[in-house]
Order: C-alpha cells, then sequence, then structure tokens
C-alpha cells in the first residue's frame, strides 16, 4: 500500500465531529463544507470555505461587509462540489479532502502529543501544542502567515528566512474568481543591498528602491503614520519587510491585483469600499530602467529620459525616437591611476538598482567618498541610512552601470556620481531639470472657460462683419471679468504703449522673466503703486495668439495681473504640497462659479480631439478642458503622454481603464490619504470622463456638468471612451532633443510648455 493510499485510509476511519465553534480545531473534530466556520476570539477574521463551483478553504474579514479573502490554503488544488472537509490529524498536519476522502492539500508540521489549529485575531491561522501560549510565535510549529498569498496582513513579513530557506512572497490571483497563482509576484530580492521587486513571470516591472532608514528610496510619500507604521529588516538571519497598525478601527492590507499593481488598501466603512491609499507602479519612471543604463528618468520632463551628466546617449538615433533602453555610455573614461576624478550630486534621486551593490554599515558618508575614490570600479556612493543625522551614515557602493535611475520633485535621496575631471564643469546635470508643463488656474476659473470661449466667437463673427481699427503701437490689458451686460458690444480694453510696458519689465530684463510658453515669453512688471503684472510677449514664430491679442501690429503681447501664489499647479504636483489642498479645497462652493479667466486655449493635453486635429471648435470644446482639469484635480497628476502600447500612461486613458475596472478609487491623489467623502470624489471622476468622451456630442454642455456635480442622489450617465489629443507618432515625428515639443495641425499649434 502506497503511502498516499495509506494517509486516504487513515482519513477516511477518522470519526468527523458535526459542528465546529469558536477558533480552535482539534484533532477529534472536521470542518466540513456546509457553513461551518472558524471565527477569532476577537471577532476579526473567519475561516472556512469558499467559492462557486470550485471550493476552496481561505480566511477572510469577519467584521468587514463586503468578503474579503486574505488567505488561501489549497489555491492550486480546488474541490468541486460541497462535500469537501478541513482537519488536523494527531500528528498536527493539517489536511483538505474531497468528497472521496482524497486529500487534494496538506501543511507540513512536525509531531505533537496533542495538536490544535487556532485561528488568530490577526488573520495568523496556527498549528500549536495545546496548552502552549497562543501569543508566543515560537510556539507556533506551522503557521499560514509564512504561506501568504495575494496579501499581506499587519504583522506578516514578506522576505527571506535565512536560516530555514523559507520565502514569503505575494502572487497576485488569476482573477477575481480564481485564487490560483498569476504571473505577478512581488517579492525581497537578497541580492547586493535587498531591495522589493515586482515581477511578471522574470521580468521585473518596478521596485521599492533600497531602505535608507526613512523609507524604501524608490516610495518618498512613504512616512510613519499615527495608525501605521513599517519596518525593513536586515541580518544574518532575516530579511523582510512589515508593517504595523496601532488602532484597531484602521483596517488595512497590502495586496498584489490581477493587473501587477501593488495596492495598500484601507478599508472605508461609510462608503463600504476599499480605497486605494497608494499604489504602485504610479508612472512611466516606475518601469524598471525605463531609461536604460546610466540614463535617469524625470516622469516631468520631455521627453522623460536623460542621460545622467557626463554621459551621452547610446543610440543617438534611436533616442531621437524616444527609444532610451539602450541606455547611455560615458563621454569620458575615468582615470582612477592619477586621482583626478571627482563626484557630482544627483540630488532627488530613486537610488539605482543594488542588486549589484556593496554595502558597510561602518562608514561614514565622507568615508564612503574616499572608499569609493580608491576603488577603480566605483561608479557611485549613497548614504545607507539617511536617519542618522544631517547627511547619513553607512556606506552603498556601485561598482557597474547605474540601473533604473530615477529622480522626484520631492522626496528620494542624494546620490553621488563619479565622474572624469573633463566632466566635472560642463552644463548642469540635465536630470535635475523641473519642468512646469502647463499652467493651471484656480478651480472656479476652470467653469468661466465657456464664457471666454463666447466673448472670442462673437468678436470674431463682428470682425467678419467690419474692419478692423487698427492700433498699432498700443497693447492690451485684460480686464478681470467680462461684463455679460454688455453682450453685443465690443468690450473696451485699457491701452497702454511700448514705453510704458518697457518701462514696467526694466526693458523686459531676464531677471523679470517668469518662464516660456507656447506663445513665448512671460515677464513679470510693476505700473506703479501697487499695481503688479504679467506681460506675455508673443514669439514672432509662434502661430498662436492671433486672436487672442487685440492689437494687430508686429509686436503683440498681452497684459494680465500677475499672480503672486502661482498657479495651482505650483501646489497640485508638488507632492510635499498637495496635501495642503484637503477635498474642500478641491471641489468648491456653489458661489464660485462666476469667476473668470483669459486662460489662453491652446496648451497640449487641454485642447478637445476635434479643436487639435480638425481645428473645429465649439462650446463642448472647453467642456473638454473642464473634464481634463477636474480628473488632474483629483488625481493630483498631469495629463500628458499618449502611448498606443499603454493608454494608461495618459491621465484620461488611466482614468478610464480604472473606471472600467471599477478600480476609479485608485484615481484620487493618495497625498489626501483617505479623509475624503468617496461618493463626492467618484461622481467627480464620472463628470469628468463624461467631460472628456472622444465626440463632442456626447459630452455635457458646460451647464449639466455644474448640476451634475453638485447633485448627490442624481443618476448620471455612464461616460463613454474618453478623446485622446494626438498620437505618438505625430508627437515623436520631432527628433528634437528640445524640452519644449510643438507641432502644427491644420496652421494650429499643439505646444508641451513650461508655467509661469
Amino acid at each position: 500500500m502506497t503511502s498516499r493510499f495509506f494517509l486516504v485510509y487513515l482519513l477516511s476511519s477518522t470519526l468527523i465531529s458535526p459542528t465546529i465553534g469558536g477558533d480552535i480545531l482539534s484533532p477529534d473534530q472536521s470542518l466540513t463544507d456546509n457553513g461551518q466556520t472558524l471565527i477569532s476570539t476577537g471577532g476579526t477574521f473567519q475561516l472556512g470555505f469558499f467559492g462557486s463551483g470550485k471550493r476552496y478553504v481561505g480566511i477572510w474579514y469577519s467584521k468587514v461587509s463586503v468578503r474579503t479573502i486574505v488567505w488561501v490554503a489549497n489555491r492550486r488544488q480546488p474541490i468541486t462540489g460541497t462535500s469537501g472537509s478541513l482537519s488536523i490529524k494527531t500528528n498536527g498536519t493539517l489536511v483538505i479532502t474531497d468528497e472521496n476522502a482524497t486529500v487534494v492539500w496538506y501543511s507540513s508540521s512536525r509531531a505533537l502529543a496533542n495538536p490544535v489549529a487556532q485561528l488568530l485575531d490577526n488573520g495568523n491561522f496556527v498549528v500549536r501544542e495545546s496548552g502552549s501560549n497562543s501569543n508566543d510565535p515560537n510556539s507556533f510549529v506551522w503557521q499560514s502567515f509564512d504561506f501568504p498569498t495575494d496579501t499581506l496582513l499587519p504583522g506578516m513579513k514578506l522576505g527571506w528566512n535565512l536560516t530555514s530557506g523559507l520565502n514569503r512572497n505575494l502572487t497576485a490571483w488569476t482573477s477575481d474568481s480564481d485564487p490560483a497563482p498569476s504571473e505577478y509576484t512581488m517579492a525581497v530580492d537578497v541580492r547586493g543591498y535587498p531591495e522589493i521587486f515586482l515581477w511578471s513571470q522574470t521580468t521585473r516591472t518596478w521596485r521599492t528602491g533600497p531602505w535608507n532608514g526613512l523609507r524604501f528610496s524608490g516610495i518618498p510619500e512613504m512616512k510613519t503614520y499615527d495608525k501605521l507604521s513599517f519596518d525593513f529588516v536586515v541580518n544574518r538571519d532575516e530579511v523582510f519587510y512589515s508593517f504595523y497598525v496601532h488602532d484597531a478601527s484602521f483596517i488595512t492590507r497590502l495586496i498584489v491585483n490581477q493587473s501587477g499593481i501593488t495596492q495598500r488598501l484601507v478599508w472605508i466603512e461609510q462608503s463600504k469600499i476599499w480605497n486605494a491609499f497608494w499604489f504602485a507602479p504610479k508612472d512611466q519612471c516606475d518601469k524598471v530602467s525605463q531609461c536604460g543604463p546610466n540614463g535617469v528618468c524625470d516622469p516631468n520632463g520631455s521627453p522623460i529620459c536623460d542621460c545622467l551628466k557626463g554621459f551621452r546617449p547610446q543610440n543617438p538615433s534611436n533616442w531621437d525616437l524616444r527609444d532610451a533602453s539602450e541606455g547611455c555610455r560615458r563621454q569620458t573614461a575615468l582615470d582612477c591611476r592619477n586621482g583626478t576624478d571627482g563626484f557630482v550630486t544627483v540630488s532627488g534621486a530613486k537610488l539605482p538598482d543594488t542588486s549589484s551593490s556593496v554595502v558597510d554599515w561602518s562608514l561614514s558618508l565622507e568615508q564612503c567618498r574616499t572608499v569609493c575614490l580608491t576603488n577603480c570600479s566605483c561608479t557611485a556612493y549613497a548614504a545607507a541610512n539617511i536617519s542618522v543625522g544631517g547627511t547619513g551614515s553607512g556606506c552603498i557602493m556601485w561598482t557597474t552601470e547605474l540601473a533604473d535611475l530615477r529622480v522626484y520633485t520631492n522626496g528620494g535621496q542624494d546620490l553621488s556620481l563619479r565622474l572624469a575631471a573633463a566632466d566635472l564643469d560642463s552644463e548642469s546635470n540635465p536630470s535635475h531639470r523641473r519642468h512646469i508643463v502647463v499652467i493651471i488656474v484656480v478651480l472656479a476659473v476652470m467653469i468661466t472657460l465657456l464664457a471666454t470661449t463666447a466673448f472670442c466667437i462673437r468678436r470674431r463673427r463682428r470682425k467678419k462683419k467690419r474692419r478692423s481699427t487698427s492700433m498699432s503701437g498700443n497693447i492690451s490689458f485684460s480686464e478681470r471679468y467680462i461684463n455679460e451686460g454688455r453682450e453685443g458690444k465690443d468690450i473696451d480694453l485699457p491701452l497702454f504703449d511700448l514705453g510704458t510696458i518697457v518701462d514696467a519689465t526694466n526693458n523686459f530684463s531676464v531677471h523679470s522673466k517668469l518662464g516660456e510658453g507656447g506663445f513665448g515669453p512671460v515677464y513679470k512688471g510693476n505700473l506703479g503703486g501697487e499695481q503688479e503684472i504679467a506681460v506675455k510677449r508673443l514669439s514672432k514664430t509662434s502661430v498662436q495668439g492671433l486672436d487672442e491679442f487685440k492689437n494687430e501690429d508686429g509686436e503683440r503681447m498681452l497684459i494680465y495681473e500677475y499672480m503672486p501664489n502661482r498657479s495651482l499647479d505650483a501646489i497640485l504636483f508638488d507632492k510635499a504640497k498637495a496635501g495642503l489642498l484637503d477635498w474642500r479645497r478641491r471641489i468648491f462652493g456653489g458661489d464660485e462659479t462666476e469667476a473668470n479667466t483669459r486662460r489662453v486655449v491652446g496648451t497640449y493635453g487641454y485642447m478637445s480631439p476635434e479643436y487639435a486635429m480638425d481645428g473645429v471648435f465649439s462650446v463642448k470644446s472647453d467642456v473638454f478642458s473642464f473634464g481634463v482639469l477636474v480628473l488632474e484635480i483629483v488625481s493630483g497628476k498631469r495629463n500628458r503622454g499618449v502611448y498606443h502600447s499603454a493608454p494608461q500612461l495618459n491621465l484620461l486613458g488611466y482614468a478610464w481603464s480604472l473606471w472600467k475596472e471599477g478600480r476609479a478609487s485608485e484615481l484620487v491623489d493618495e497625498s489626501m490619504g483617505y479623509s475624503f467623502p468617496m461618493a463626492e470624489a467618484l461622481r467627480c471622476i464620472q463628470v469628468g470622463l463624461l467631460c472628456v468622451q472622444d465626440r463632442p456630442d456626447h459630452r455635457p454642455t458646460m451647464s449639466s456638468a455644474v448640476v451634475m456635480l453638485g447633485s448627490d442622489g442624481a443618476v448620471l450617465p455612464q461616460p463613454r471612451q474618453p478623446g485622446f489629443v494626438a498620437t505618438k507618432g505625430l508627437l515623436e515625428s520631432d527628433s528634437s532633443t528640445s524640452k519644449q515639443d510643438s507641432v502644427s495641425v491644420n496652421d494650429m499649434s499643439i505646444t508641451m510648455a513650461e508655467g509661469r
């Protein structure tokens, strides 16, 4: 008789108790698939059978109204039918059998005199000796926490027991109804200085960066909260990540979902949903080695890839076509023998892949620099722990090419890059450039784009009926509001001579320059007293602004009130400041709908498809722009980048993808945490998507959009696929490496413009 049949024989001869109570399963009992469950002492978790058609033994939250499975025993071996059972044998082995008493799953164990299995209130299902302390992990001979599925609960370890060789990792479900392991795995790589990676089969798709004492280098928003803290342990026995909750009412878990995204989810009881508190990967630069060896990725750059200072593209032709996969090579070889090499600092960096790095915890940062200079193979170094002192301690050194390097506007840490003397004084590191791509005015201004558009349309019609009056040598000043009571009449704008504006801007001094956009440079000026102005000077080569500017001579300028607090994007897209914009400040009151703007239409990413591609302009064009701004404000992300292979990298495509998958809550800016009304957020996302639908006749009117935003109980229509302003081929037809990309379509300019 084989061991398998012998085991079946033993199981079939076991007496089965018909009922189960409490949190403990003993050898004289069996949990059968007829609604029986174990319930942890505090009532937090339940264990039992679940599934439709195929049956599994799993653990789920008992106090969460939406059944949420956090662990599955037999995820690879489901039972068909409802005659399965779970029992613990006298030697401490857990077994699951089907209706024929055939074992489909069993746990490993070691012999115990009087074993019991217990479901603990932290969600851990353990096997221990009866009478031993259930709070002592050393008393467990087996525990479910050592064999995670797709979920990491508070107190669980993600990583390695180096003594036993146990590797605890997360593997996503194949689908919502099939817990079988999919291709997506999250695991700790212990090579070099350990990091956590997301994998798609054998391909690494995202990494956390190394732990720097405060957080993972690649998760700048990671911080300790009153209710939540994190830990990463590296010693000779273990390497693992774990998190802890300090408030029992705060229910959170970390998962890898079926799309290969890791998420921190928080249960919102009032909304009955799991809210995405944080997720990764987030943007193009989160993709592993997006810019190749020695390249640096900046999601705010255009293009997003640059070479590190002292390096140039390995394949310039492909680089110009936005294919940076081959990375960059040094301009000048290092000169270790003569000791003339030096270092430049890459600030705000996600440290490069540390799989081949060397760590010495005994060194100070200055000693680290010295050691790196004396090692001819050393290419860069950084502090291993930035929580100590002002500069940090410990030493990470790289002796290979630098892979998967990116920078952040806020967060990250300093990386010291080794360069030859000839490259130390070259132009400043391009990876440090920060580009503000769009100028976003205050939220109230957005709603009045329609009014501004209507004025422009009426003005064009009047121009066709009479000759325009020449105002050579004069420049127009845009008033703060449009007097709708003067409908049908031309609006008189204050006029200033060129000399006045020259004096106000100190002859358009470089020190007065605020920035440069698609129209041309913008300067700050003062008309005397407290009247500060911004002067937008139309570039002579620009084809924009022919109708927006009232004068028609060779020198065209627009003068408007200077905004000392800059534009909304300066806060909204700055993750260190975005937290200041709580939900109340992002969705405005009904008495704020009458503010006006002079924002000039034409910025890439905000123009509707029919206007950008065909020159067709209507009242629905501003509705599209409004929808883009709503989605940007809710998400805290720019709408930029259009990619056929990955449309989710465009904000509209990403929002549309989440909406279709029922995961729209993940779009909300994580800098707000979970302190916002989810129902309002989802309504704003839905209205935003309705406004950016591809066809103008599918979009609501501006007035309807406002009503939708303010109607709590209204049933809104389901949005259709959004429009995408341009195609990848169009945007990449220009091989220029300039940071301001422009193309023309039907005599109109689509500009990736820097803000003021």
